[in-house]
């Protein structure tokens, strides 16, 4: 990986934040637009972002492949349904843990009788 994709990708990444920090909601349409020419994110001014219908999201590592960065998931982070950076580090990089579960002895609680209510005649008014 050379210092110049990464500059790259770190140019990616600011615009992509600054494009979602400085979008247009438009509640009537309930669609987001761009406010700016975002040259890197390939999104003109007035392209819809977000919109709730009909709509292809935009997505950082097909930007960031289009960009031609190479090894694009060590600057994006994983899907939450893949299970994030986390789940990512236990399965992959760290070793498995042997199960090191301490044996706990089951223990019952003593109670004490409450006394009874109304004299043990119940809840009837007698």
């Amino acid at each position: 990986m050379t210092d110049n994709q990464k500059e790259v990708a770190n140019e990616v990444k600011a615009q992509w934040k600054k494009l979602w920090q400085e979008r247009f909601d438009d509640q009537e349409r309930a669609e987001g637009v761009a406010l700016a020419n975002f040259s890197r994110l390939f999104v003109d001014q007035g392209t819809v972002i977000h919109a709730t219908r009909n709509f292809k999201p935009l997505n950082l590592t097909e930007i960031l492949e289009r960009n031609q960065v190479e090894n694009v998931d060590r600057y994006v982070q994983p899907s939450p349904q893949v299970g994030g950076w986390n789940k990512f580090i236990k399965t992959t990089i760290s070793k498995p843990q042997q199960n090191t579960k301490r044996s706990t002895v089951y223990c019952p609680e003593k109670k004490e009788p409450q006394q009874p209510k109304k004299g043990g005649r119940g809840w009837l008014h007698k």
